[in-house]
Formats: C-alpha cells, structure tokens, sequence
C-alpha cells in the first residue's frame, strides 16, 4: 500500500506538524490529508498614540528626544516612511483604523461629541474587535476612545470584551475628568461602571490594566487596543522628564511636549516588558502608529510637536497633518530593522492583522489593503493606487487625493504656518517626486494632472456619499 502525505497549512502563523498519522485501511491507494496543527494564533497588540508629530521618534528624525522604546520597535521590527492616517483629526482616524472604511463611509467626519449622548461611530459597522472576537479572539480596549457616549456606541458594545478608559476626546491625566469646556465631568470606566483613581497618572493605569490583561489572557489568543492619550493635551508629562528637558535647555512648549512624548515612551516600554514577562514576544504581534499630526492649537501650547520637513499639522491634510509614524514588529516572522517606503494607510491595518491572524474579513469591500506582501518584500508594489481624505464643516472642508507621486488639495489649510495660502490656492498641487514640502503650488504648471485628480476625489466622493444615503445616513453637504 502507498500512502501520499500532504500537509495543508491552516494560517500564516508557524506550523507544528501533528505527531501521528491515522491512516485508512484497505488494499487500495490512500491518500491521507494531514491538517498540520497550529501554534496559537498570535496575539496583537494595537499601540495608537494621539496627536504625536510626524517625525517625533527618533528613528523618524528627531535629534533631541529620548524615545529608546519606540526606537526598539522599528529595531526589533518594519518601519513605513509614507504611512497615512485616516483622518487629519482624532475620531474620524479612529474609525478608519478599526473599521477598515475611509472616515467618509463610516459617516464620521468630524470628531465625536465629547459628551454623553447618542452620536457616535454606528453600530452598523463590523470593527477590528468583532472581526478578532469572531476568530476566537479576546479582546480589550486600554485607553482613549472618542466614537462615542452611549451604552451603544462604547467599547463593550463594538466588540471588545474588556473596555479600560476614557470616552471623551482627552482627559487630565491625574483627575481623570474632561476639562476642554465647563463644567468638568469625570471620565474614567472599566466595562462601562465609572473607576476613580483620583490622583494616580493615566498612563500608568493604562499599563497596569494591560499587564493584568495579558498575564489572565496569556494562554489564549488576544487583541489588544492601547490607544494612548498622549502626546495629546493636557500636556503632562512626568516631572522627571519635565527638569531633563529643561535641563537641556530645550525651548518651551517644545519641552513639555518632549517630556509627555519620553513619558509615553517609558510606557511602551512597560507594557512591550510585561509581552517578554509572559513569555509572549514570538506570539505577539505589536503595531504602533500614531492617530494623525501634533497639535498647533493654544490648547496644546501652540505647538511642541514636528513634522520635520512636512508642512501642516492637526487638522491639515498636508503631509505634517496625515503623514505618521508607524511600525509593526512580531519576532522570528517579521524582519528586524526592515524599513518600507511604498504608501500605507492606516486603514490597512484590519486587512493586515487578519491576514496575519487567519481570521476571516468580514467586509471585503473596505479601503484598506493587505500589507503582508509589502511586510514580505521591499519591492512588493503599494497596494493603493489612489488614497483620498476628506474633512467634516467644522473642520474647513478640506479635502486631498494621492495618486503615485502627486497629491492635490482641496480648500487646504495649513495649520503649521510654514507658509502663506493664497486665494489662487484652493486648488494646492504637489509632486513628491520634487519635493516633500509642499510649499509649492504646481496647479498652474500642471492643469491636465489637476482636472484628473480632481475628477479621481470628485467621482469617488460621490460614490460614498450615495452609498451613505443608501444606508440610511444623513448624505453631508460638501
């Protein structure tokens, strides 16, 4: 009797082949499918920092801050150069990454209301935790939320099992209310019950329910979203990171901010330490990307972030508003020190961790694109051939569409002041290819380019907004 053995593999993660062989009697050829048998699916954790400047790590160009944990994440994994947020500001960029959609087909534009109430991202749509949750996943949110304020539209209600944080936009960090406009209101709650740890600094909170997290989780797997709420205002960063900077005679606010950034960093550094604590590190894939660029408003000090070369910021769509840090590690699976340059999104993320977790997408028909093939190969194309942004009313109506090395804006703002606007301008064309600051307006020399990405933006926006009507949502006034 002949026997043929073939082995099917069951997921991306590494395979262990199964010890025994049954084996069917009989005088014929038996052919015996073997199901090798999976490791554990790996766990991931979904590092979003909020309001952090484009190039403030320092293996993104930074001189002078102290980011030796977020430095190790691109050491130990793959770092983008041209990675996308969402959005320009912090809700619709939140439902883009754990939806999957571009802001403008989840209806979310502008910012969630701060406020308990019924407004929020819709409960219609299918987030990474419910997609993990499906796949036999754990899930958790540690953090910042800002899609909601209601029974329906918070965390235990969007598929994650365990919820830890604030709802509003921002929070003190030592009182845990929500401060921006009177009168203030405690924001702190686990599961939905309100928690008061009056006094003791959020960021530690957040790694020390994460760390009991993993340690009840760590023999299944788990995903995590750790959506921290800095560099975000209220800048507060610790005292020791304060008198460092100060002692460096480093300028204000750039020194607040820098000591809120090196405060996060030690963080990043705790919860990637309790991973290793646990045993966990190769079964663990950890993604860190910030929610879109740092703030200019008299809230956050009028700056104390950058964008290095980029112009724009918070609120911005050009490159110092949108373009992010962002990185992945999983050790022994992804190359360590690997850097992409092909455009990424951060709406890519979904696609990506079921790919890599061997969890069904629900929806095909989101934005974002499977970043496995470029993880796996330097030269792998970008799988975006156009990427489009759009901001809500309150926010300007700006909108932007890239397409290759060309970007074109629309009503754009730049909220970095690195240089003037004029009315000529509401049209704003830039090729990357010459360069990356955007302080050139080429609409003049390039008017056939101009009317083809505006047509590209203008027929894609329709698209959505007639599919938005369709599901029943209000269709926004552009």
């Amino acid at each position: 009797m002949n026997i043929k053995v073939h082995l099917r593999s069951l997921s991306l993660v590494p395979l262990l082949i199964a010890s025994q062989l049954l084996v069917g009697c009989g005088t014929e050829e038996e052919v015996v499918v073997v199901e090798a048998a999976a490791t554990r699916k790996p766990n991931v954790i979904l590092i979003y920092t909020d309001d952090q400047g484009a190039v403030d790590i320092n293996r993104y160009g930074a001189k002078d801050l102290v980011t030796p944990h977020m430095d190790a994440l691109c050491d130990t994994g793959l770092r983008f150069t041209q990675f996308y947020a969402p959005s320009a500001i912090c809700s619709p960029s939140r439902a883009g990454l754990l939806t999957g959609y571009y802001p403008l087909r989840t209806g979310m534009l502008g910012n969630a209301p701060s406020l308990r109430g019924n407004s929020g991202m819709s409960t219609e749509l299918v987030t990474i935790a419910e997609m993990m949750k499906r796949g036999g996943y754990a899930t958790s949110h540690i953090g910042k939320w800002h899609l909601g304020y209601s029974k329906e539209t918070m965390p235990n209600a969007q598929g994650f099992e365990h919820s830890f944080g604030h709802m509003s936009g921002c929070i003190d960090n030592y009182s845990h209310s929500f401060y921006s406009y009177g009168p203030n209101y405690h924001d702190l709650h686990r599961n939905g019950e309100d928690v008061h740890e009056e006094g003791r600094y959020f960021p530690d909170l957040m790694v020390e329910e994460a760390e009991g997290y993993i340690e009840s989780h760590r023999e299944q797997p788990f995903f995590m979203y750790f959506a921290m709420n800095s560099p975000h205002y209220p800048v507060q960063g610790e005292p020791k990171w304060i008198k460092y900077y100060q002692d460096q005679g480093m300028a204000y606010p750039r020194d607040i901010y820098a000591a809120f950034v090196s405060s996060q960093d030690d963080r990043i550094g705790r919860l990637v330490a309790a991973v290793e604590r646990f045993g966990l590190s190769e079964d663990t894939i950890i993604i860190f990307q910030s929610d879109h660029g740092h703030a200019t408003t008299k809230s956050a000090h009028g700056g104390g972030g950058s964008a290095g070369p980029y112009r724009g910021a918070k609120k911005s769509l050009f490159e110092g508003g949108i373009r992010v840090p962002a990185m992945i590690t999983w050790p022994g699976h992804i190359p360590a020190g690997a850097i992409r340059d092909q455009v990424a999104h951060g709406c890519d993320w979904m696609a990506t961790i079921a790919a890599l977790c061997d969890v069904p997408l629900v929806n095909a028909d989101i934005d974002g694109k499977s970043l496995v093939s470029v993880i796996e190969d330097a030269k792998a194309p970008t799988p975006h051939e156009v990427l489009h942004w759009e901001m809500g009313e309150t926010d300007g109506k700006g909108w932007a569409v890239r397409k290759g090395d060309w970007k074109l804006l629309g009503l754009p703002i730049d909220t970095s002041k690195k240089g003037p606007l004029g009315e000529d301008d509401t049209l704003f064309l830039v090729n990357f290819a010459e360069d990356v600051s955007e302080m050139e307006n080429l609409a003049g020399a390039y008017p056939d380019k101009v009317r083809e990405l505006e047509k590209l933006h203008t027929d894609w926006d329709r698209g959505a907004r007639e599919e938005l009507g369709q599901r029943g949502y209000p269709i926004f006034e552009k």
